[in-house]
C-alpha cells in the first residue's frame, strides 16, 4: 500500500508524535494551520469517513475519546476544533481517515 500514514505507523516515514497507542497514533502536521495542528489517525487503514462501518467505528471512538487528553496535554485549554475531511471536494490529501486538531489561538468562524 501506498499510504504516508500507513508508512508513518510502520516506521518508515518519521513523524513527531504526540501520543500513541495499540490502536492510534497523533503526530504534530507537518504544515501546521494552527499554533497546535495535531492529526490523529487509526493504525489500521480506513480510507475515509466513508467507510466507517460498524466493524471498525470503535476505533472512531477512541479516538474521539482520547482527542480530549491529547488537546489538554498540547495546552489547548480554552478551547479547539476537530476536522475530518472526506473526498476529493473535502480537499482529503490524503486518503487515509484522520483527524486534525487545531487551536492555540482564537480561531475564525469560517474556518473549516
Amino acid at each position: 500500500m501506498d499510504c504516508i500514514f500507513c508508512k508513518i505507523i510502520a516506521g518508515e516515514i518519521p513523524s513527531s508524535k504526540v501520543y500513541e497507542d495499540d490502536q492510534i497514533l497523533a503526530f504534530n502536521d507537518i504544515n501546521p494551520q494552527t499554533p497546535v495542528h495535531i492529526l490523529v489517525i487509526p493504525k489500521r487503514h480506513i480510507r475515509s469517513m466513508d467507510e466507517v462501518t460498524s466493524e471498525n467505528s470503535a476505533v472512531v471512538a477512541h479516538i474521539f475519546e482520547t482527542i480530549p487528553k491529547i488537546a489538554a496535554k498540547a495546552g489547548l485549554t480554552n478551547g479547539y476544533r476537530v476536522i475530518s475531511n472526506c473526498g476529493d471536494d473535502a480537499c482529503q490529501s490524503v486518503k487515509h481517515l484522520h483527524f486534525h486538531i487545531m487551536g492555540g489561538r482564537q480561531l475564525p468562524e469560517n474556518m473549516g
